[in-house]
């Protein structure tokens, strides 16, 4: 009983010194704490002053997003815009026989010279180039060894187009050989000339030697002039037109010699010495003083007068050594030469002017007789 009524006192007595204790506390906090929070309010609310060594104490945590500072608005940067994607060109080379074309050089160019792309077909024949600029202008060219070179037309790839080129295929290249004969002289040339024409004949059989084709001829020198007209003079055919002419006189008994075998001797005679003589002096012998060509130049082209003309004019006017137009002294001078010497062997009845005339006339018209033939007729030699 004492002992509870002790420790009730003591407790008694606890509890009313915390209590005390607790008031004091109480009212001491209540007194104190107003004074430190007006201090840290001002603190915080004051700015600091540069150098203030407590303004780094004056710090205080601000919960939240920080204020908005009114700073320019900066304008939007433009994006770089993309590169286009570029292109590939692709095919196959083959030859005539669908077979591919090892090795072919393939030339990409562009519209100047430093844009140029090379490649080579494998065993395949086949090529491929890339990377290839879209939007430009190119062609491609292809060559092989053997083939004729081959280009394409001009085209303009798309934005990352796969273009398969459509090659056409290599033909074989075609080989010409020009062989040029350079003769040592313009005599060289004339040689072959006269070699060629002393083979023309028109209907196979007509000696047509004194007749060319081509504008550019080398003169003939007097050796050749001789030599073209007495193989005229003297060929079978010539000799033969002679006979049959001596036939026509003896039936119509001109000129005024006898009859029979030595009758047809002597005008086949008289016939063959004015021909001859008629040859040899208007197509050797006064081109050869007169430095003129006794030669006839084909014109072959124009209307049939014009070419007529040509060839009628051909009795007067004839070319020169030198090649200039000149009046043709030559073939004139050759009738008139044969007319006059044959009044020396015709019989003493004939001898009269109306003799040489007449032979003159008929050697004349047998000049445009035949050049018409010449101009019309008769062909060059192929």
């Amino acid at each position: 009983m004492l002992a509870a009524l002790l420790v009730k006192t003591v407790v008694d007595k606890a509890s009313h010194y915390k209590v005390t204790k607790l008031w004091h506390i109480s009212v001491t906090v209540m007194l104190v704490f107003p004074a430190f929070a007006s201090l840290a309010l001002a603190q915080t609310t004051a700015p600091s002053l540069a150098g203030d060594p407590t303004a780094k104490f004056s710090t205080q945590e601000v919960q939240g997003p920080l204020p908005r500072q009114n700073l320019p608005q900066q304008p939007n940067q433009p994006q770089s815009p993309l590169p286009p994607l570029r292109g590939s060109i692709v095919s196959t080379v083959t030859d005539v026989n669908d077979d591919p074309v090892l090795g072919a050089t393939v030339v990409l160019q562009g519209p100047i010279a430093s844009d140029r792309r090379t490649a080579a077909t494998n065993d395949n024949g086949f090529f491929e180039i890339r990377d290839v600029e879209p939007g430009i202008p190119y062609h491609v060219a292809i060559s092989a060894t053997g083939f004729a070179d081959w280009a394409s037309p001009v085209f303009i790839l798309d934005p990352g187009q796969y273009k398969i080129l459509d090659v056409s295929k290599l033909r074989i290249e075609e080989v010409q050989t020009t062989v040029t004969v350079s003769p040592e002289s313009s005599d060289e040339i004339a040689i072959q000339q006269v070699k060629i024409e002393e083979k023309q004949r028109g209907f196979g059989i007509i000696p047509n030697f004194f007749q060319v084709y081509g504008p550019n001829l080398a003169p003939l020198s007097a050796k050749l002039k001789f030599s073209l007209a007495f193989r005229f003079a003297t060929d079978p055919f010539s000799v033969a037109r002679v006979a049959i002419l001596a036939g026509i006189g003896q039936a119509t008994k001109t000129p005024n010699y006898v009859q029979g075998a030595k009758g047809f001797s002597e005008r086949f005679s008289a016939n063959y010495v004015n021909s001859f003589t008629q040859i040899m002096i208007g197509g050797a012998v006064l081109p050869s003083l007169l430095h003129q060509d006794p030669r006839y130049f084909y014109q072959g082209t124009g209307t049939k007068k014009s070419r007529a003309v040509h060839a009628i004019s051909n009795l007067f006017i004839t070319k020169g050594d030198n090649g200039h137009s000149q009046p043709n002294y030559s073939s004139l001078g050759g009738d008139l030469a044969s007319a006059a010497i044959s009044t020396f062997y015709y019989p003493e009845s004939n001898r009269d002017a109306g003799l040489f005339f007449q032979n003159f006339a008929v050697n004349s018209a047998a000049h445009v007789a035949f050049r018409l033939l010449e101009e019309f007729v008769f062909r060059p030699s192929r």
